[in-house]
């Protein structure tokens, strides 16, 4: 087999492969071998016909389309190794010559991933949000604990903001009362917003026992969008009580004995949160950095796939699981389809070249994922999905995605890589440092791809 590769652009090739008919041989005995289970000729039992009265009966050429069919993978994968070659997805392969015992040839197109040059990376500068709790920050937090351990109770008076009542609805539209539009027993805090526009107004000022009747557009259901008129009954109103910020409070909501040394707690654990919102800001931010560094040509095959993925994982699963179309799920983001199909593409490109470049700093720093991190990776990975460690790793090993968590994990260490080598300063002007693990772990979130560009990779 003889191979050559011309080079079409930065992220494509063609090969061209000619293939010695002899070499075909075991695929024509393989493709002899097939037909005779499939077929029945009179005379002859089965997986007993002659080649010769098969080529009679079926035709040389369904045999030789069987056996190019066969052998084509096999002559493809050979010529990409002797090319050295890093192919993206599948080849689009066209059959050339096939000339019977003497001559194949095909070409095959394919995306290849591009030679990048990492530049020294040392030099990246970036600042991040200062580390700073403030007292107001602390008491948003004890009063935000303070707000679960509320208590209500039933009042005789008129209800006010910030009260709970159990409310009876029934929407009308052009007269007639909607199927879906009936609901008793439901509980709502006044001023929360969490209802239908103008029922604060109404309901305000009625004791248990009142009514009232407004207009408002239906936010879902069957007349989703409709000006309806809506009658609410008033059936019950309690008062929402919170409970006295002293020591007591603080012994009854936490760990802690008093009511500073709950103050205490919030203040270290909200200075944990900052910290970690600053890693993850900080790796951001490098990264934005480091693309700017790097020249990624983009392999359009593969650009115009993980935009089609990304589409189609958003609106058949994410808004699907939130019963939103596309054009619904636009109206609320207030987005034309020409500018969603843009950031679409943007965000894709900056997946791909992400993908890239940090694969490339994995290649040039000799970066390796050991078993310890990659069941670390993995029990996080299941977390967040919503399954146990053991379901996580059966389903990763049968859909063959260990590579991709590989993957996954020896990019993280090349951000954090870059991280480390880069000067990191807080709006003060002091340098960050950022902690070794919180900022691995951190910068392998933040270097995930999609699932579609990596399986192309793979591929």
């Amino acid at each position: 087999m003889k191979s050559a590769v011309e080079t079409l652009n930065p992220t494509r090739v063609r090969l061209t492969v000619e293939v010695p008919f002899e070499e075909l041989k075991p695929s024509l005995d393989a493709a002899y071998k097939k037909i005779n289970q499939q077929v029945s000729v009179p005379g002859f039992r089965k997986g007993k016909i002659p080649a010769r009265v098969i080529d009679q009966r079926f035709g040389r050429g369904a045999v030789l389309e069987e056996a190019v069919n066969d052998a084509l993978p096999k002559f493809y994968t050979e010529a990409v190794n002797e090319g050295e070659l890093n192919p993206l997805g599948q080849p689009e392969v066209d059959i050339t010559e096939l000339k019977d015992g003497e001559l194949l040839t095909f070409t095959a197109e394919v995306d290849i991933r591009p030679a990048l040059e990492i530049p020294d990376y040392s030099g990246i500068e970036v600042t991040v949000d200062a580390v700073e709790v403030t007292d107001e920050d602390v008491e948003k937090s004890v009063e935000q604990l303070r707000e679960r351990f509320a208590t209500t109770s039933p009042v005789e008076r008129a209800a006010a903001e910030g009260d709970i009542v159990t409310l009876d609805l029934e929407a009308k539209v052009d007269g007639e009362v909607l199927e879906d539009g009936v609901a008793k027993g439901v509980d709502y805090t006044i001023g929360s917003g969490q209802l239908l526009d103008g029922i604060d107004e109404a309901v305000t000022g009625l004791e248990a026992g009142g009514t009232a009747t407004f207009t408002s557009e239906l936010k879902g259901g069957s007349a989703e969008g409709k000006e309806a008129e809506v009658k609410v009954d008033v059936t019950a109103v309690k008062s929402r009580e919170l409970p006295a910020l002293d020591d007591e409070f603080a012994q009854l909501a936490s760990e802690f004995d008093t009511l500073e040394e709950l103050k205490a707690d919030s203040r270290e654990r909200l200075a944990r949160m900052k910290k970690f919102d600053q890693a993850t800001q900080a790796q951001e931010k490098v990264l934005e950095e480091l693309l700017k560094l790097v020249e990624v040509p983009m392999p359009e095959k593969l650009l115009e796939d993980e935009i089609n993925t990304r589409k189609h994982n958003l609106e058949h699963h994410q808004l699907g699981q939130m019963g939103l179309t596309l054009a619904k799920y636009l109206e609320i983001q207030g987005k034309t389809a020409e500018e969603f199909d843009a950031e679409l593409k943007e965000q894709a490109e900056k997946g791909i070249r992400t993908q890239f470049v940090l694969d490339e700093i994995v290649n040039k720093e000799k970066l390796s994922v050991g078993q310890d991190e990659l069941t670390e990776h993995l029990m996080r990975r299941a977390q967040s999905s919503g399954m146990s460690p053991d379901q996580f790793a059966q389903a990763v090993v049968e859909q063959g995605q260990v590579p991709m968590l590989v993957g996954e994990v020896a990019r993280g260490k090349a951000l954090a890589t870059v991280v480390e080598a880069a000067t990191v300063k807080d709006t003060n002007g002091e340098v960050v440092d950022l902690e070794d693990g919180e900022d691995e772990t951190e910068a392998t979130e933040a270097a995930e791809t999609s699932e579609a560009a990596e399986a192309k990779n793979e591929g």
